[in-house]
């Protein structure tokens, strides 16, 4: 009977990893828009800087929309999106030239993502975590899932009690019915793992009070009720 259990909640830590991708599947092209809008923004805000101070934002910005056409497609290819070739740059390409500019931090973003999904844990974590959070409420979104691909690393890696710290560090950041439930989710998942069913029953009351609807609430009360 233990070993059922066991199995149970190694499958469950398995598909709420799974669920990320799921998730960046169903959601890329919004992602990729919000990330477009950001970038639009930065620009804007600082168009003086960007046309006659500073170069380097300019030239950022145009060869992160050659990375992102291979990232943003139908069939993706990560692999091409991260590192360019003679057609056009990769993130890592706009990283090294022009890692301090605003388009140079989102290609950090991009950069995790993109080893995330070829299975470089290490990388995936270094790249996400040299991404600095953006301000305004596209910003929010991304900010939210950086967190949460972060969970994401760390739970492959076995570190649940790090991973519940994203997870909560990513509902804080953009507590909305798009990522929200899927990080208190995962937050349950995290604590299943553990064995702290107390924790995991906590999240479940906020998941099932603040987002009745949410798909989530179903797979977690199915994940507590197989303990």
């Amino acid at each position: 009977m233990a070993k059922n259990v066991e199995k149970e909640q190694e499958q469950a830590v398995a598909e709420a990893v799974s669920k990320t991708e799921a998730f960046f599947e169903q959601n890329g092209k919004k992602v990729l828009l919000a990330l477009v809008v950001i970038a639009a923004l930065v620009a804007g805000g600082y168009a003086y800087k960007a046309l006659v101070l500073d170069r380097n934002a300019e030239r950022a910005s145009e060869l992160i929309v050659e990375a992102q056409e291979r990232f943003g497609v139908e069939n993706p290819d990560f692999a091409l999106a991260l590192n360019g070739d003679e057609q056009g740059a990769g993130f890592l390409d706009v990283i090294e030239q022009y890692g301090s500019t605003a388009a140079g931090n989102l290609a950090k973003h991009y950069a995790g993502v993109c080893y995330l999904r070829l299975g470089d844990l290490e990388n995936a974590a270094k790249y996400l975590a040299q991404y600095s959070e953006v301000d305004g409420l596209p910003g929010a979104i991304l900010n939210a899932q950086n967190l949460g691909l972060r969970g994401d690393v760390a739970v492959e890696n076995g570190d649940y009690e790090g991973a519940i710290a994203l997870y909560k560090k990513a509902v804080a950041a953009s507590d909305n019915e798009l990522t929200a439930p899927l990080f208190l989710y995962k937050q349950i998942v995290a604590y299943v793992a553990l064995g702290n069913k107390e924790e995991a029953q906590k999240c479940l009351d906020t998941l099932t009070t603040k987002y009745p609807t949410a798909a989530e609430v179903r797979f977690a009360e199915e994940l507590l009720g197989t303990l």
